[in-house]
């Protein structure tokens, strides 16, 4: 097991390809103090950054705050805001995603914040701010002990946060975070704090008090409500369930339900049952995971239209003002799948969070008008007499004449929500909505004309609003000099990010070149403009859409697409900017009377079209860089390289050559053989066409291709695709046939544990490869993350647990430079939470997936890492790569042999891509502003 000395110590490279100091916005860390009981009141110097200031750099700490050669601070102080995210729910990785979010868009010179995590167990510590760009909390878990100061109690906590910071926003979903936990524990040390309060969190956070409790006023005051059954405690009351589904004309056997938690978030443990048994099954297994213990089963609405809508308090002296934004629909697409839990569409965990074709986005919602206007004033008079706070997020249904709900309430008089059009039904309050870079927040506000940064300082000013003593702050929204075309200036430099594309890795692609374009816009001398590649037949059909700052925050390329042919569309333009308008007034009848609100700073503008070529000529016209964050495809094999160098247009990542070898997995291999003396290793493959698979035998596939390269189990994956989909190990001749049929099919994934041994979903190529690559499966051992369990003391050892019988581990590690001079960063080590094969949500999506970066000592030694950094570079710059990629591995833990995977040369650039983990490794830490920036311009210089 590590010890927490090994677990934090790093070796240092002297070359760096990062300046030392630059003038953006890079944030350094200061000491880290690692002693719990020393001097409790001491305030944290872990959390300390380093910001720019009018391109001079600034040292700010918690005592102080000092910027050379500027007259900023002379215009107010620096406002100190106590980010704190994690908790004990389920989505804590979630809220990771949302402080990494708000941290990237409220930072200035004017605004400083200092990070807090909440652990499973209520144990606080101030982290610093690298660790929130973490991909999980798992990632540093383990090693908090040794990482960020831990606070004795919460008592300790809430007075380091009042002697420490001027306000707190907390970002905790779920328990703890919106069940008036953190809000009680601040009201008590008299910590301002954004949000609603404590008492008023416990009401709208528990659903089945909230919306069902006959004696609760909302009800009785014509609110209509879901026909629900709540079951709690050990001995659930099956009877009673029994009678419930009679009363609701529901079959006992059959009858289809929801079951959800009652305090658990929207999304978490929410599931569908079929009739009474499965129904307590289900709620059984809500209450043994922990997540809640008491369940609500209610009528399934079929028929029914789901949406959610933003509400902002723009109200003053106490007084509640609460604007309600343009309600998006949140519409599920069918799934033709023989898995039934795909066939229950509801809008889950899984739908949410991770981009895929399962689900689709409508802001305003496809509704009649009407309707849109229930929606509005219904969130609106929930929002002022459940007493909420500066936002919220109130989610619902609607539900269409067509649609039946069997429910006595109308009989009660229970009537608002009715319409000539159907009935509007509120289901769920969010009193901290999710904020990650696409939520719903901002994709709402965007509509409305804030950027991410004004809507979040926007926020904070009103909270500050109801402490007299932060009235005197000068916070202000910071409109973007970049987000609007009618502010553009001809002297910023042109930046085209594009995206997209038609392979299976889409959805990532538009992740990446959201991620790139935020990070780069804030950059004072820089337009950038985020642009998607449509898919096409071939090179000379593919379009290219020039994108307007809201159409960019979607779930997929094809609700991307969707939303720009809807713009075009003059009714649908004509309500979404007759919608706008009356919101935008709203907005500013309540805020005008404030000097901190400095207006809109997101225009309404439209997407425009162009083809590749016209595109193309445009940013050799503008004398654009283009930033390529198109994974797979054009994008990656070469062709969009070559395409730009025609016409000398400047752009990121490795040229023409090397990206059509790098996509090629067995050029790949090739092109690296001759570096076996160096101490590169590669793995042997074998080639099959999709064709032959499909009119062969499987058992006569398994046996050629396991005598070939002499193994008994195998990796599977397309030749010419990324590096996460298609991607699966095989252990036997069914396994093969299992995975053969899918390509038969097209099947878009292959469902958990199809296969021999245990694994998760695996997303499947669409249309599926050509072409199809055997590798033997190389064993590695298990990597076990050490935590503290609830029932162990704080003492106990925390760690990683690993055997390490093979001496190899799988890492990935980012090369950056110019070609010829390629350097390694800090390698990650990879673990696995299910099965063999990293998963797209593993390797891709927030909140999941472990990344262990720097290696821990226990694992490897300084001696083999820099062995293994050396050999990096040897393989990239034989590669001849240039600008940035990332080379996946396994390494021999003892020497640092490597033996290569395989090379992307547009590797994911998601806010959870190890990239950025490994940037921030680096002596000093590089953070995601300085990072793609640093790209961007390694792209610039190309024909230079």
């Amino acid at each position: 097991m590590a010890t927490s000395a090994s677990i934090s110590s790093k070796p240092r490279f002297n070359h760096s390809i990062f300046p030392r100091v630059h003038s953006s916005d890079v944030i350094f860390p200061a000491s880290v103090a690692v002693d719990r009981k020393s001097s409790r009141r001491n305030v944290f110097r872990g959390v300390g950054v380093v910001r720019s200031c009018s391109n001079k750099v600034v040292a700010i700490d918690d005592r102080k705050v000092e910027c050379v050669g500027d007259s900023t601070r002379e215009k107010g102080r620096v406002l100190k805001v106590g980010l704190i995210c994690g908790g004990p729910s389920a989505e804590r990785g979630i809220s990771l995603n949302s402080a990494r979010s708000v941290l990237d868009h409220i930072q200035g010179d004017d605004l400083h914040v200092s990070c807090y995590y909440i652990d499973p167990h209520l144990n606080a510590y101030a982290i610093s701010s690298a660790q929130v760009y973490s991909n999980t909390p798992a990632d540093f878990d383990f090693k908090l002990e040794s990482l960020a100061q831990g606070f004795e109690t919460l008592t300790e906590f809430a007075e380091h946060l009042a002697a420490s910071v001027d306000i707190v926003f907390p970002v905790i979903h779920g328990r703890f975070g919106e069940d008036g936990g953190i809000q009680e524990l601040l009201e008590k040390s008299n910590v301002p704090f954004v949000g609603t309060g404590s008492k008023e969190c416990r009401t709208a956070f528990d659903k089945a008090r909230l919306f069902y409790d006959a004696s609760l006023e909302l009800k009785r005051q014509g609110f209509i409500t879901v026909p629900n059954f709540v079951l709690q405690g050990d001995e659930l009351d099956e009877s009673g369930l029994s009678r419930w589904f009679s009363n609701n004309k529901l079959d006992a056997n059959s009858g289809k339900v929801v079951v959800k938690p009652t305090r658990a978030g929207s999304s978490i443990g929410v599931t569908v049952a079929y009739g009474v048994a499965d129904s307590l099954t289900k709620v059984r297994e809500i209450i043994s995971e922990g997540i809640d213990d008491k369940v609500l089963v209610e009528i399934f609405l079929g028929g029914g239209r789901e949406f959610t809508a933003i509400v902002l308090d723009v109200g003053s002296d106490f007084n509640q003002q609460p604007v309600v934004f343009l309600p998006t629909e949140v519409e599920l697409q069918s799934i033709d799948s023989g898995d039934i839990s795909e066939r229950d569409a509801i809008f889950n965990y899984r739908r949410k969070y991770l981009p895929t074709q399962q689900v689709v986005y409508h802001t305003p919602p496809r509704f009649p008008l009407d309707v849109i206007h229930k929606i509005r004033e219904g969130a609106s008079i929930l929002f002022k007499r459940l007493g909420l706070r500066d936002f919220a997020r109130i989610d619902g249904w609607f539900l269409p004449p067509s649609s039946t709900m069997m429910s006595s309430s109308s009989s009660e008089g229970n009537d608002f929500g009715k319409t000539e059009s159907g009935t509007v039904i509120f289901t769920d309050i969010n009193l901290i909505s999710g904020m990650e870079q696409t939520s719903f927040l901002f994709q709402q506000a965007s509509k409305v004309g804030f950027s991410h940064s004004n809507i979040l300082r926007t926020i904070i000013q009103h909270a500050c609003m109801r402490s007299p003593t932060l009235a005197s702050y000068c916070t202000k929204s910071n409109p973007s000099q970049t987000t609007s075309k009618s502010s553009k200036n001809d002297a910023l430099k042109k930046v085209f990010v594009i995206f997209g594309g038609d392979t299976s890795e889409r959805q990532v692609s538009l992740m990446s070149g959201t991620n790139v374009w935020l990070n780069l816009q804030v950059s004072g001398d820089l337009e950038v403009t985020p642009c998607l590649l449509a898919p096409g037949n071939d090179t000379g059909s593919r379009t290219v859409w020039s994108l307007p700052y809201s159409l960019v925050l979607r779930h997929t390329t094809e609700e991307v697409l969707d939303a720009c042919t809807e713009a075009l569309e003059p009714a649908r333009a004509a309500l979404t900017s007759h919608l706008r308008s009356q919101v935008m007034e709203e907005i500013v009848n309540g805020l005008k009377k404030h000097d901190w609100f400095k207006g809109f700073d997101i225009s309404d503008e439209q997407p425009i079209k162009f083809t590749l070529e016209n595109w193309i000529n445009l940013a050799k016209k503008v004398q654009a860089t283009v930033f390529i964050a198109v994974h797979g495809g054009i994008g990656e094999d070469g062709t969009l390289q070559s395409l730009l160098e025609a016409e000398k247009v400047p752009y990121t990542g490795p040229g023409f050559s090397a990206s059509k070898i790098c996509m090629d997995k067995v050029a790949t291999s090739l092109a690296v053989k001759n570096l076996t003396s160096f101490g590169v290793l590669t793995i042997n493959k074998e080639v099959k066409r999709k064709e032959d698979l499909l009119n062969t035998s499987s058992c006569d596939v398994w046996d050629d291709v396991t005598s070939k390269l002499q193994c008994e189990t195998l990796c599977i994956k397309p030749a010419r695709d990324g590096c996460s989909t298609g991607v699966a190990r095989l252990c036997c001749a069914n396994d093969l046939g299992v995975y053969v049929k899918a390509l038969e099919n097209c099947l878009p994934r292959i469902p958990p544990n199809s296969l021999a041994k245990a694994h998760g979903v695996i997303e499947m190529p669409v249309p599926p490869p050509e072409y199809l690559i055997f590798e033997p499966f190389i064993e590695t051992d298990e990597i076990t993350i050490m935590s503290k369990s609830k029932n162990k003391n704080k003492n106990e050892n925390v760690g990683l647990l690993w055997e390490g019988r093979s001496r190899w581990v799988e890492i990935t590690v980012g090369v950056i430079g110019k070609q010829g001079s390629m350097r390694s960063l800090m390698p990650s080590v990879t673990v696995k939470e299910s099965g063999d094969i990293l998963s797209l949500e593993e390797k891709f999506q927030g909140g999941t997936g472990i990344n262990l970066t720097p290696p821990p000592l226990s694992i490897m030694s300084t001696e083999a890492l820099i062995k293994c950094k050396e050999r990096i570079e040897l393989i990239a710059n034989t590669l001849e790569l240039e600008g940035f990629s990332r080379i996946d591995a396994f390494v021999n833990v003892d020497n640092g042999e490597v033996l290569v995977i395989e090379v992307n040369t547009v590797p994911g650039m998601t806010p959870s891509t190890v990239l950025i983990h490994q940037a921030l490794a680096e002596e000093p830490p590089v953070y995601p502003h300085r990072f793609f920036r640093t790209l961007l311009d390694l792209g610039s210089e190309r024909f230079i």
